[in-house]
């Protein structure tokens, strides 16, 4: 029996999977969990997409990219405008966590093999090497403090994520957000 859908359907999984440079079983997985239902099926059985699907994938695709979770996905799919910016929000927070704690591991690394060589090789930065940057760029002791708090009022939790990212504690990153003009 031939699906009245299948005159839109334009796609065989293998030609989809290969579109994306996704593997057959992946689109499989896909419909299995009602990801990615195919449109149509041929009258041997066999899954058809239509561009609509196709573009669906992208989707997919592009919220795999950003590291969301397939159910979530989902969720984003089926979900109008407010929900999917939550979502995202919720990611991107996320994010910054795990780029945080990742930066903390690389420090810790530095300080273990005692090569602060590696800095440069991981593409770190840590505080003495900002201070020459701020000495060299004619910046004094006032000057670094003044930088500071300017940069603390104007954006505190970047200020915090860009302290940490020079490999300083907790302590002395309170200490130095602290400063008053």
């Amino acid at each position: 029996m031939k699906d009245h859908n299948q005159n839109l359907a334009t796609f065989s999984v293998g030609r989809l999977a290969r579109a994306f440079e996704l593997s057959r079983s992946t689109l499989l997985y896909y419909d299995s969990i009602g990801l990615l239902k195919p449109s149509a099926r041929s009258e041997k059985g066999y899954r058809l997409y239509s561009q609509e699907d196709r573009a669906r994938l992208e989707q997919i695709c592009l919220y795999r990219q950003m590291g969301v979770p397939l159910q979530q996905i989902k969720e984003i799919l089926d979900l109008s405008g407010s929900g999917v910016a939550a979502i995202l929000e919720n990611r991107l927070v996320r994010l910054s966590a795990e780029i945080r704690s990742l930066r903390q591991q690389q420090y810790v690394i530095v300080n273990m093999l005692q090569n602060r060589n590696l800095l440069q090789k991981a593409g770190l930065m840590d505080k003495t090497m900002w201070m020459e940057i701020l000495r060299s760029s004619g910046l004094d002791e006032e000057g670094m403090k003044q930088w500071h708090v300017a940069f603390e009022k104007q954006a505190p939790r970047a200020h915090h994520d860009f302290l940490a990212a020079l490999g300083i504690g907790e302590r002395a990153i309170r200490e130095i957000r602290g400063w008053e003009t």
